[in-house]
């Protein structure tokens, strides 16, 4: 079943500004930090690590994911639905944005 992506989720102009645009650099940084952290329980798995030694690795991969998620429903909460509430669109926003916390809350 394929669907067409939301606006929300096309490339941004260059010169629009997110929630997490002040703070992208600090967010990169950790996105980088978690890829590494993934490519380190790949080696884990090639080289037959004890599983319960995989797992607290995923777990800490989860929570770092877990707080950059909240990093970014912090920034559209203070920026975009700010911004949102000025067009006359924060039920729209506010909606959207619950509906991002459920599906990060959503897990196995």
């Amino acid at each position: 079943m394929t669907s067409e992506p939301h606006p929300a989720a096309e490339p941004a102009p260059a010169a629009v500004t997110r929630g997490y645009t002040a703070t992208k650099d600090q967010l990169m940084t950790r996105l980088r930090r978690i890829e590494g952290q993934v490519r380190g329980i790949e080696k884990m798995v090639e080289q037959d690590r004890y599983c319960i030694d995989v797992l607290t690795q995923i777990s800490a991969i989860q929570a770092a994911l877990d707080k950059v998620g909240l990093g970014l429903l912090d920034g559209h909460a203070r920026h975009c639905i700010h911004e949102g509430a000025e067009q006359g669109r924060a039920d729209e926003m506010a909606s959207e944005m619950m509906a991002a916390v459920g599906r990060l809350l959503k897990r196995g």
